[in-house]
């Protein structure tokens, strides 16, 4: 028994670090996705349906699709929680809570949280990387929504492979520049 504590003691010290991001991970991971659904329980309203913030990225989708080029226009969907989406006169897509990117930035902001230094960067970065995901994602949206009115063919693969991939690999990057300042950073404070 102690030479299974001894053991067990070696690999979290040698797992420090690991462990610890680890820990802040899915701690703020947690936290983060456990308050978002607390704002969607209580944050359905009339006036912006089905939540603010879903209904504010339909809002700019519209916006975006229209300076693209296209008529666009957003209407409350009457059987679910969405927003539904024309293009030219055309119903395309609903945008629903799973569009609005929160769940991505819950991911983002955990690990930028997780992998942190100083608190002016972190901060600073994850502000950044937030605004950057979202004005993404807006633009993603809309260009869904007219890929999918110029290829209505290609509706499944441009929602369920093209699209997600540009959000996650957008999501991927931002962490890697992430990894690499904050290693940086943390080289040249060790030096």
């Amino acid at each position: 028994m102690l030479v299974k504590s001894a053991v067990l003691k070696e690999i979290f010290e040698k797992n420090k670090a690991v462990i610890r991001f680890l820990v802040l991970f899915i701690g703020c991971y947690l936290v983060l996705a456990g308050l978002y659904k607390v704002y969607l329980f209580y944050g359905s309203s009339e006036v912006y349906y089905p939540d603010y913030i879903t209904h504010l990225v339909s809002q700019q989708t519209e916006a975006v699709i229209e300076a693209f080029g296209y008529q666009s226009h957003i209407e409350p969907h009457p059987n679910d929680a969405s927003m539904k989406l024309y293009v030219e006169g055309d119903y395309l897509a609903r945008v629903v809570e799973g569009c609005n990117a929160i769940s991505v930035l819950v991911l983002f902001v955990s690990f930028i949280i997780a992998f942190h230094t100083n608190f002016r960067d972190t901060l600073l970065y994850m502000l950044a990387g937030c605004i950057l995901i979202y004005a993404l994602n807006v633009v993603r949206v809309a260009l869904l929504a007219i890929g999918i009115y110029e290829y209505p063919e290609s509706q499944e693969f441009l929602h369920d492979t093209v699209f997600p991939l540009v959000i996650y690999g957008i999501l991927f990057v931002l962490w890697i520049i992430w990894v690499r300042m904050a290693t940086a950073e943390k080289k040249n404070v060790d030096e």
